[in-house]
């Protein structure tokens, strides 16, 4: 019993994780009804932002203090990426204003492909360490109750508490705010939310900005667990199973999706994977979402659309 929950609890750890980098599709989908394939590029540039500049601005203002290093390296990484999405509405989207859908998507792409390459221009391709102070000491629970107690990770127990905080109040913001409602309207229909006067290019810099907000503390966190590296992209595509589940316009879809692959993954590689040989844990989550997608295809908070003739 002791080793199923250090498993369920590693597996809900993980999937608080997958649930913030779902969070970023969400955000963008539910704002313009484009779903963004740069997402998983916007976590890589975001923490390579963060890492460098961190090992930058000592030597540059000519200070020592790491914590002071790791905040002033933050708000540059978060102006950064306000900057990106302010560039990405001028330059882009703006100029695709109520195109078909194929159309956004490919343009979010080439997003994708142009951050990551002028990202790896920018700051190289090496491995670098982002240490922002999370603790890595292992923690016992329930050592009176389980023989040796169940281990968990103090980093994964903190990295999950922000995830989840994070969560918590992006979903006040979209309902409980103008702009968040201003948001949706936007999603429904670009051309009737500009007729009664809502700003298209200003909501679409507020959501992806806020999208480079959480892809920023999404790459912060992945990178003090795994180091910021090119393949740190690839870990936002389990993001794409998270949203099938909950529902590509739910907030909390997200959440529960990402809770649901975590644990999901981490109990079928333990239990079934030696049947198997191993490997489960790396298409666990897509043949899920398969299945979700032929009996569910809007997910399990999605919205059901009906077209009638």
């Amino acid at each position: 019993m002791g080793f199923f929950l250090e498993t369920l609890i590693g597996g809900l750890m993980a999937g608080m994780l997958y649930s913030l980098i779902a969070l970023g599709f969400v955000l963008i989908f539910k704002a313009s009804g484009v779903f963004n394939f740069a997402q998983g590029a916007m976590v890589l540039f975001a923490a390579l932002t963060m890492a460098r500049l961190a090992e930058w601005l000592p030597a540059l203002l000519g200070f020592e203090s790491k914590v002071l290093a790791n905040l002033l390296a933050m708000v540059a990484a978060m102006a950064v990426m306000v900057l990106v999405a302010w560039v990405i509405e001028r330059l882009v989207l703006s100029r695709l204003v109520n195109q078909e859908g194929i159309t956004l998507l490919m343009a979010t792409l080439g997003i994708a492909y142009f951050l990551d390459g002028f990202g790896q221009t920018l700051f190289g391709n090496d491995i670098y360490k982002i240490d922002v102070g999370l603790p890595k000491d292992p923690l016992f629970l329930f050592e009176n109750v389980f023989e040796g107690g169940v281990l968990v990770n103090k980093e994964d127990i903190y990295a999950a508490l922000i995830a989840a905080a994070l969560v918590a109040l992006l979903s006040l913001f979209f309902q409980k705010t103008s702009t968040g409602r201003a948001l949706r309207a936007v999603a429904d229909d670009h051309q009737a939310a500009q007729s009664i006067g809502i700003p298209l290019n200003r909501i679409w810099v507020i959501v992806w900005s806020v999208a480079g907000f959480v892809a920023l503390v999404a790459g912060i966190i992945w990178g003090s667990k795994v180091g910021v590296q090119f393949s740190l992209s690839l870990v936002a595509l389990k993001a794409l199973p998270v949203i099938i589940l909950g529902g590509l316009t739910s907030v909390p879809g997200a959440i529960i999706g990402g809770l649901i692959i975590g644990v999901g993954e981490k109990l079928s590689e333990v239990y079934i994977g030696p049947f198997f040989g191993g490997g489960i844990e790396i298409w666990f989550a897509y043949v899920l979402a398969l299945l979700f997608l032929l009996v569910r295809p809007q997910g399990l908070f999605g919205e059901k659309i009906i077209d009638r003739v």
